[in-house]
């Protein structure tokens, strides 16, 4: 059974991509989640995928499901579409469209054909990640060797500790406020 290589590369930086093995019977249902899990997003989006020529054009869409939008051509759907039979020459091209909101989009390349697949690996399978990844919803930073998950929380309706809200007397009510102490002999 044939496995495709396919690199799958971020739109906004191509040093940033994903290497995915599928077997060219499956789905693009399973080509979907496999982008997915490669780069770290959840699940909860629409999606569709173009098959496209060397400058990237969209053609014929390959969607998740039949959305509330104008087709020139009905789509194909993702569950019912081997990756295969999309496969038109040796350097097929697909644009994936992921949450249509956030218009994330990753240019995808067949770069390999294998005759042979290896009966230890579940497919889809990454099997190489360069660059660091565009978080879905928050920053990512460096923390040493690890890509770690940066969450910044403030409570704004508090002062810090230590601090009070501007405005506020924060000491003794009984207390007068002085000013500086003058030293000696500084006029």
């Amino acid at each position: 059974m044939a496995v495709l290589k396919f690199r799958i590369y971020f739109e906004e930086d191509d040093s940033v991509y994903r290497d995915v093995l599928v077997k060219h019977n499956q789905h693009f249902l399973q080509l979907h989640q496999g982008i997915l899990k490669a780069y770290e997003f959840d699940n909860k989006h629409q999606a569709t995928f173009f098959r496209s020529n060397d400058h990237w054009q969209r053609g014929r869409e390959i969607s998740l499901e039949k959305y509330d939008k104008e087709y020139k051509v009905a789509p194909l759907i993702m569950t019912e579409t081997p990756i295969g039979s999309e496969i038109r020459d040796p350097n097929q091209k697909f644009v994936y469209l992921y949450d249509f909101v956030k218009n994330w989009t990753f240019l995808i390349e067949l770069i390999h054909v294998s005759k042979e697949e290896n009966s230890k690996l579940e497919y889809p399978v990454v099997t190489k990640t360069e660059g660091i990844a565009p978080s879905q919803y928050g920053t990512r930073g460096l923390v040493g060797d690890k890509l770690a998950e940066v969450e910044e929380k403030y409570d704004l309706g508090r002062g810090a500790e230590g601090f009070g809200v501007e405005g506020e007397e924060t000491g003794d009510p009984g207390e007068e406020e002085t000013g500086p102490e003058e030293e000696p002999g500084i006029e």
